[in-house]
C-alpha cells in the first residue's frame, strides 16, 4: 500500500513488488549520476587530455572518503526512520529528522576544512605523478570546498528512503545530473576551463540539488519538514542512529582508503594506466547500479518489516534481492567482449584501451560474489546489525584485497593485478553468507521497541 504523499508502507503487499518498485527510481537516479560522471570523463578525456582524465579518476575515492561519515549518518537515519515508520511512530520519525540535520549543520564546516587540509597529503599518499599533480590538486580542492552539497543531498535521500519514498530522490538527482552535464559543456567546451570547469559544474549542481530538496520536502511533506537550524537534538536517538551509521561510515571511509591505496599502485604505472582505471571503474560502476539499487531497497524493506515484527517478510525480501542480483551479474559478463569498444569511447590512446579492457576481463567473472555480499550486508544493516557489515568489508576489501592487488602486480605485472579484487570479493562473499545463515542478525530486534519516545 502506498500513500498519496509518496511514502511506501512495505509491511503489507507483495515483497517483490515493493522492492522492485522502490529500486527502479533509485536505479534511474543512479544511472543519471553515473551518466554525468561519465560525461565528466568523456569531456575531459576528449578535450583536456589523459592527465586531466587521470585527475578526475584520482578525485573519486578521495571525495568518497571525505563524505563517507555523513553517508553513514544518512544510512543510520534510513534504518532508524524505516523501523519507526514500520512501527507507526511518526513522532519519532520527526525527532530523527531534526536530530540528523542538527548534527549535520554543526559538523559540516569543520569536515569541509579538514578535507581541504588533507588534499595535498592524500595526493602524496596516492603517488600522483608530476604530469597529473596540478590538475588533481585543483580538482580535489574545488570539490572538497563544495562537499556540503553532496552531503546534504545524501541526508535528504536517506530520510526519504526510510519512508519508502525513492521517487522524490530521483527528482533531486535528475535536476543535479542535467545541470551538471550542461555546466560541463559550458565550462569545458565553451569556456575552455578544463578540470576546473568539471569541478565547478559538480559542486554547483550538487548544492542546487540539496537546496531544492529542502524546499521540495518542506513544501510537499510537512510531517517531516526539515528545519536545519531548529537545534532539536535527541542524544539517545542520535546514539541509535550512529550505532548503525557510524560502522557504515567507517566502512565506506576505509573502503575509500583501500581504493586510494590501490590507486597508488595504479598511478605508479603512469598516467595511461591511471586513465584506463578511471574509465574501467566507471563502466564497472555502471554495471553495478541495479545491484546497488536493489540493495538500498532491501535495507528500507527489511527495516520497515523488522519494525513491524515481520521477520518472515524480511527474509523473503532478502531472497528476492539476492536472486535478482545474481541474474544481473551474469548478464553483465557481456562487458568483457565489449571492453575495447567501450573504453575506446573515452580515450583513443591504445595503452588506455588495452589496460581498461584488461580491468573488465579480470573483475567481471567475480561480480556475482560481490553482488551477493553487498545485498546481504545491506539487508542485515536494515535489521540494525551494521557491525558485521563493517568488519566483513574491512577484512575482505582492505586487509585481503589491497595486499592481493599488490601481490599480483609485483609477481605477474599490472595486467594481472585486478585479480586481487576477485580474491577480496571471494572472502567477503563467504563471510557474509556464513553470517547470514547463522541468523545472528535477527537478534537485534526493533529499534522502535527500544526507544518508543
Amino acid at each position: 500500500m502506498e500513500r498519496e504523499n509518496g511514502m511506501r508502507n512495505m509491511t503489507v503487499g507483495s515483497p517483490a513488488g515493493h522492492i522492485f518498485y522502490f529500486a527502479l527510481p533509485l536505479l534511474a537516479g543512479s544511472f543519471l549520476q553515473q551518466l554525468y560522471n561519465m560525461v565528466d570523463s568523456w569531456v575531459v578525456g576528449n578535450y583536456a587530455g589523459d592527465a586531466a582524465l587521470a585527475a578526475v579518476g584520482v578525485g573519486f575515492p578521495v571525495i568518497f572518503m571525505f563524505t563517507s561519515l555523513f553517508m553513514g549518518l544518512s544510512n543510520g537515519g534510513t534504518v532508524v526512520i524505516a523501523q519507526f515508520y514500520g512501527a507507526g511512530h511518526m513522532d519519532r520519525v520527526r525527532d530523527a529528522v531534526d536530530t540528523i540535520y542538527t548534527a549535520f549543520m554543526v559538523s559540516a564546516i569543520p569536515i569541509t576544512a579538514v578535507a581541504l587540509g588533507l588534499v595535498k597529503p592524500v595526493l602524496l599518499l596516492m603517488q600522483v605523478k608530476a604530469d597529473a599533480w596540478a590538475e588533481s590538486w585543483l580538482y580535489l580542492t574545488v570539490v572538497s570546498a563544495g562537499l556540503i552539497g553532496a552531503i546534504g543531498y545524501n541526508l535528504n535521500a536517506g530520510i526519504l528512503g526510510g519512508l519508502g519514498n525513492s521517487r522524490t530522490t530521483l527528482l533531486f538527482l535528475a535536476i543535479s545530473s542535467v545541470m551538471n552535464i550542461v555546466l560541463d559543456l559550458v565550462f569545458v567546451l565553451g569556456c575552455g576551463m578544463g578540470v576546473l570547469g568539471v569541478a565547478l559544474g559538480t559542486i554547483i549542481s550538487q548544492a542546487f540539488s540539496w537546496l531544492f530538496g529542502l524546499f521540495y520536502i518542506n513544501r510537499h511533506y510537512p510531517d517531516i519538514a526539515i528545519r536545519p537550524f531548529c537545534r532539536r537534538f535527541d542524544k539517545t536517538l542520535f546514539r541509535q542512529i550512529m550505532g548503525i551509521g557510524l560502522p557504515a561510515g567507517i566502512q565506506m571511509s576505509l573502503v575509500a582508503i583501500g581504493a586510494m591505496t590501490v590507486m597508488s599502485k595504479i598511478n605508479s604505472f603512469g598516467k595511461e594506466f591511471a586513465a584506463a582505471y578511471n574509465v574501467g571503474s566507471k563502466l564497472d560502476s555502471l554495471a553495478f547500479l541495479p545491484v546497488q539499487s536493489l540493495s538500498n531497497a532491501v535495507t528500507s524493506f527489511v527495516g520497515q518489516n523488522i519494525g513491524a515484527k515481520r521477520l518472515d517478510r524480511a527474509r523473503q525480501g532478502i531472497r528476492i534481492t539476492v536472486i535478482a542480483s545474481v541474474v544481473w551479474s551474469a548478464v553483465m559478463l557481456v562487458l568483457i567482449p565489449l571492453g575495447p569498444t567501450l573504453v575506446g569511447f573515452f580515450s583513443d590512446t591504445p595503452a588506455v584501451i588495452q589496460s581498461g579492457s584488461v580491468y573488465l576481463k579480470c573483475i567481471m567473472p567475480f561480480y556475482f560474489l560481490f553482488s551477493v555480499m553487498f545485498c546481504l550486508n545491506n539487508a542485515m544493516r536494515g535489521a540494525g546489525d551494521s557491525m558485521f557489515a563493517m568488519l566483513d568489508v574491512i577484512f575482505s576489501l582492505i586487509l585481503v584485497r589491497v595486499p592481493a592487488v599488490y601481490w599480483f602486480a609485483d609477481h605477474y605485472g599490472p595486467d594481472y593485478m585486478y585479480y586481487g579484487v576477485g580474491v577480496g570479493w571471494t572472502v567477503g562473499f563467504t563471510l557474509s553468507v556464513i553470517y547470514y545463515l547463522s541468523g545472528r542478525w535477527k537478534r537485534k530486534g526493533s529499534l522502535a521497541e527500544e526507544n518508543p519516545g
